[in-house]
């Protein structure tokens, strides 16, 4: 097992660093053309200061939250999609072992409040659930991307899902999913991304790097 970790481990610092050479020239605020394109923020680099809100609408600082205790950030699709309920149900398996380390867990993703108290709800999730209806921390964190519009249609017709659209551009945007931890000072001490939404971090590999980044 612990050589299983080593090599995983081994693997997301080489996705880590494909991403940070295709990075550099690149401006990290941008919401990318697809989920290929995005421009993650790295390990080193410190969170952005923006505002979100929570599952009952009230607006909270992400400065002020991580500066709390360190901090598990998870980056969903939103309550729709099943890859991520079934990452967010995951995290039930090692909640405790990562509070016993001191980690508090927040999961962000573009649906409103009205949403997240739905999804809230219905899956009784212990995880903090906080909206970025507005896109500032996605677009800060540099893993949003345009949707096709064939795919929004498409979502909107056959499942009744109505992707947040960007301000300025009127077109659907998600966040490549993605794990972040922070330090109280907001920097990043891991990081995965992965432009395929159906691949995520399993709650074995995360709460091996959340031991390994204290």
């Amino acid at each position: 097992m612990r050589h299983y970790l080593k090599a995983a481990m081994l693997s997301l610092l080489v996705l880590s660093t494909i991403f940070s050479v295709a990075t550099s020239a690149f401006e990290r605020t941008t919401i990318a053309e697809n989920a290929q394109d995005v421009t993650p923020l790295l390990v080193g680099h410190s969170a952005p200061n923006t505002k979100l809100q929570t599952a009952d609408g009230a607006p909270v600082s992400l400065k002020a939250m991580t500066m709390q205790k360190p901090t598990v950030l998870i980056f969903y699709r939103g309550g729709w999609c099943p890859y991520c309920n079934r990452q967010l149900a995951g995290l039930k398996d090692i909640e405790k072992s990562l509070d016993d380390l001191g980690y508090q867990i927040l999961a962000i993703s573009p649906e409103t409040p009205a949403q997240l108290q739905a999804q809230k709800l219905q899956s009784k999730f212990t995880v903090q659930l906080l909206s970025d209806s507005k896109l500032d921390t996605i677009r800060g964190f540099g893993i949003g991307y345009y949707v096709p519009e064939e795919t929004t249609a498409k979502y909107k017709q056959k499942k009744g899902i109505v992707l947040n659209a960007s301000a300025e551009a009127g077109r659907g945007v998600l966040p490549a999913p993605a794990v972040y931890i922070l330090d109280e000072q907001g920097v990043i001490k891991f990081s995965y991304v992965n432009p395929d939404y159906k691949q995520r971090l399993s709650p074995e590999l995360l709460y091996q790097a959340a031991k390994y980044s204290l």
